[in-house]
């Protein structure tokens, strides 16, 4: 019951990061705003939880696991009513802001409770469930919600919250118990603001790029020079800061296994989450998908990758976690090789299938690289150990999403250029009666249809690049593999606290 209820909070929260971004069409008309107004719905909600993240160790240690808990859950649970009540824009930014504030720490801490409550032999079992929950909720939010938003109302995005959001507070205000409050470590508010201002400006900066032409904006370079002077001094006073004191226990950088988890866990996030941005704007915008045919081509890579954590769970600790990461990131690999051989002329089934098998390869990476990365790591470092973990994730998606997007676009105008060279009268399909009488450029509708044509294709070769690039990445990032150092049978974790002392 405890991992039902902790799951329904971790869900709900997951779900949020991708649910209403079929509805902002909708909300932009409802709400009187304008484009790039209404974009501060989304970037309201990434950036507040992306600062409010790191928080989850300290808070949990001050106030203790349950409270937390329940605070994020209830807190989570009225923002989201909040946003479906709100009838003005400024009303919906403030709810996001709060939804980001309170969320942000159900991720992490649904982690750290599932690995409390199981035995080593069962955590990766336990750690398949979580993935679960945190890998299919962004897959099944587009789907999701423009279901709500097209059966009933953009509200309803966020008003499904609420009856979910009260269960899982019941379940766990019912079935955890409390644990007291070690108020071991201080508050660093000087490590925090820095920290915060650090990972706000990249969110900004990432989140609204493109649209701002990346560094033809002063606001971009605004978001930059912030970012690297906070980072600066983030770094310099976490260095002189002793381990106790400091806001990030920079005592988890020392342990191998965690950091190679992070190092993972970012690219991960970089070419899995950027991949799956990819592909509902590739089907919508060039295959003329509608919503509702889009979620359920993309929906069974969901399937793929609960199947596979359900094996990679019953799995881990009886295989060596190596050979599983090997495998899945081969899935990965298998898959990404068949996108880049995508064109305009797909069915479905050229759709589902590598959704499917680079799904299961998610799988079986994300449970086996959970259980290695703290496998050696003591429970009273798995507090702040699991929200720096999801923080990694987090800023690995948010950069790869900008980065494909990004080299999308540019890809697709110089590509399209290079594709306007050929079209002259010289070219040999001229002479062909049919090709000069369809696309004839002295007619204004033909060249329109024919530069339309090349609009399309352009935008399909840009993806394919993409696809390409995310092949690359995974392939480079494969040897890293030998850095991870499965723990012995037997061996307990580490407890860096004692070793400090």
């Amino acid at each position: 019951m405890i991992t039902v209820s902790i799951m329904a909070a971790t869900v709900m929260q997951t779900l949020d990061s991708t649910i209403a971004n079929v509805a902002l069409p909708h909300m932009q008309g409802s709400l009187s705003a304008s484009q790039d107004q209404i974009a501060w719905v989304l970037t309201a909600y990434i950036v507040a939880a992306a600062i409010a993240t790191p928080l989850t160790g300290w808070l949990v240690d001050r106030f203790g696991q349950k409270r937390v808990f329940m605070t994020s859950v209830l807190g989570f649970t009225v923002a989201s009513a909040l946003c479906g009540l709100s009838n003005t824009l400024f009303q919906i930014v403030v709810a996001r802001l709060l939804q980001g504030v309170f969320g942000a720490a159900l991720v992490p801490m649904s982690q750290m409770v599932l690995m409390d409550i199981n035995p080593r032999e069962k955590q990766g079992s336990a750690m398949a469930v979580w993935g679960m929950g945190v890998m299919v909720g962004p897959i099944l939010g587009p789907t999701l919600g423009g279901w709500l938003t097209d059966s009933y109302d953009w509200r309803w995005v966020f008003f499904i919250n609420v009856p979910i959001g009260a269960l899982a507070a019941f379940g766990i205000w019912h079935y955890i118990r409390p644990s007291p409050a070690t108020r071991r470590m201080q508050f660093d508010a000087f490590g925090f603001t820095s920290l915060s201002i650090a990972i706000g400006a990249l969110q900004m900066l990432l989140d609204r790029g493109e649209q701002n032409d990346w560094f033809s904006s002063t606001e971009t370079w605004i978001e930059a020079i912030a970012m690297v002077i906070a980072v600066t001094y983030f770094i310099a006073h976490t260095a002189l800061t002793p381990a106790n004191k400091s806001f990030v226990d920079y005592r988890l950088l020392k342990n191998g296994n965690y950091v190679t988890g992070l190092m993972f866990i970012f690219i991960v996030g970089l070419v899995m989450y950027a991949t799956r941005a990819l592909t509902p704007t590739m089907l919508e915008d060039l295959l003329g998908y509608p919503v509702a045919t889009t979620g359920l081509v993309t929906a069974p890579a969901g399937f793929g990758t609960m199947l596979s954590m359900l094996i990679a769970g019953r799995i881990v600790g009886k295989v060596g976690l190596r050979l599983i990461l090997l495998t899945g990131f081969l899935f990965t690999v298998v898959a990404l090789w068949q996108m880049t051989r995508y064109s305009l002329d797909l069915s479905q089934g050229d759709i589902i299938w590598p959704g499917v098998i680079q799904g299961f390869g998610l799988g079986l990476v994300f449970v086996p690289l959970s259980a290695a990365t703290f496998a050696t790591l003591s429970p009273a470092m798995r507090a702040p150990g699991t929200a720096l973990f999801s923080l990694m994730r987090n800023i690995g998606s948010s950069i790869g999403i900008s980065m494909v997007q990004t080299i999308l676009v540019r890809n697709t105008i110089t590509t399209h250029a290079k594709l306007v060279e050929r079209i002259t009268y010289a070219n040999p399909a001229w002479n062909n009666p049919a090709v000069a009488s369809a696309y004839d450029l002295t007619q204004p509708t033909r060249a329109a249809a024919l530069d339309a044509m090349i609009n399309q294709q352009a935008a399909m070769i840009a993806y394919i690049n993409d696809f390409r690039l995310m092949l690359y990445l995974t392939i480079a990032v494969m040897p890293l593999l030998l850095f991870i150092r499965p723990p012995r049978a037997g061996a307990a974790p580490v407890d860096a606290h004692a070793v400090m002392d």
